[in-house]
């Protein structure tokens, strides 16, 4: 009976996956900015390099596994910016790999802000393994998916100073439709446009520790609207410690610690607080950041988004 209901709560996952939420969702989304908004390339003037491993669910099967690896950079004309990003993202027995390169202009709107346009392209591989599943009774529409691919674009605006940010994006504007050719005829599903808002602000509280609150919207066609809302308190300019809730959805709590002027580390814990979350150990993410100043000066440290 147990294993019925872990199958079936799987089987159900997969399917509001499928036709609503298939972007990942980052609890370190603030420090994670390139993954949804391509105007974010270059925002703070350095080589960034990062890579992020999401492991969602621990303990259930078939759960969320995400990983990422973003590079971006200012390039020598100050108002230009470039990203690259990959992602390998699964669920269940399906899987999506994506690459994406991403292009940011900015203009100057202050003496020390900018307002950056972003455009994003690239393309997803999406392949699924829905034989594998085990039921009692055979389905006719259980068919394979292997390799398909889905180019797409997006756009981003970001505005920011050194110590505030908002931003507006959708970075995938095209929705593909996945296609199976199976004994009952054609199964289709499609990808579905995500929209994000998300912002934030650093202030003192004294002299030794700032404060930094922060949230994200993202609403996505045919599923309920998801909004994060994090308090992050930054001590002695390199450690960070907050806790975020998911409404209606998940809490939890992060950190990162700043090394060096170069290099930071990040974890984020999350409980889901739906009945799912009495099938499962939690979320776990782990984040490395290391940035590089190429062009001119040094590395500004610690970074604030």
């Amino acid at each position: 009976m147990m294993k019925l209901r872990t199958l079936l709560i799987v089987a159900l996952l997969i399917a509001a996956k499928a036709r609503a939420q298939q972007d990942p969702l980052f609890s370190q989304y603030m420090f994670n900015t390139l993954a949804v908004n391509p105007a974010y390339a270059g925002s703070a003037d350095v080589f960034t390099v990062m890579a992020l491993s999401r492991h969602q669910w621990v303990g259930f099967a078939g759960a969320p596994s995400t990983q990422t690896v973003l590079a971006h950079t200012p390039l020598p004309k100050e108002n230009m910016a470039l990203g690259f990003s990959l992602l390998n993202d699964k669920v269940g027995p399906t899987r999506q790999t994506g690459a994406y390169l991403d292009y940011a202009y900015r203009i100057r709107t202050g003496p020390s802000s900018r307002l950056a346009f972003g455009l994003k392209g690239g393309v997803n591989l999406y392949q699924a393994d829905l034989a594998a599943l085990t039921s009692v009774d055979p389905d006719a529409a259980s068919v394979n998916i292997t390799g398909k691919a889905l180019p797409n674009f997006g756009f981003g605006l970001f505005w920011h100073t050194p110590r505030a940010y908002v931003g507006l994006s959708t970075p995938k504007l095209l929705q593909n439709d996945i296609d199976a050719v199976n004994q009952a005829g054609i199964v289709t599903a499609s990808e579905v446009r995500h929209f994000f808002l998300l912002g934030g602000y650093v202030l003192d509280l004294d002299r030794s520790i700032k404060f930094k609150p922060s949230f994200m919207v993202r609403a996505v066609g045919g599923a309920p609207l998801s909004v994060d809302l994090n308090a992050n308190f930054l001590f002695r300019e390199r450690i960070w410690l907050g806790a975020m809730y998911r409404v209606g959805n998940s809490i939890g709590v992060l950190g990162q610690y700043q090394v060096n002027d170069q290099f930071r580390i990040g974890y984020a814990f999350d409980l889901t607080t739906t009945r799912i979350g009495a099938y499962n150990a939690g979320t776990h993410e782990i984040m490395l950041n290391y940035d590089l100043r190429f062009f001119t000066g040094r590395t500004v440290s610690p970074r604030y988004f």
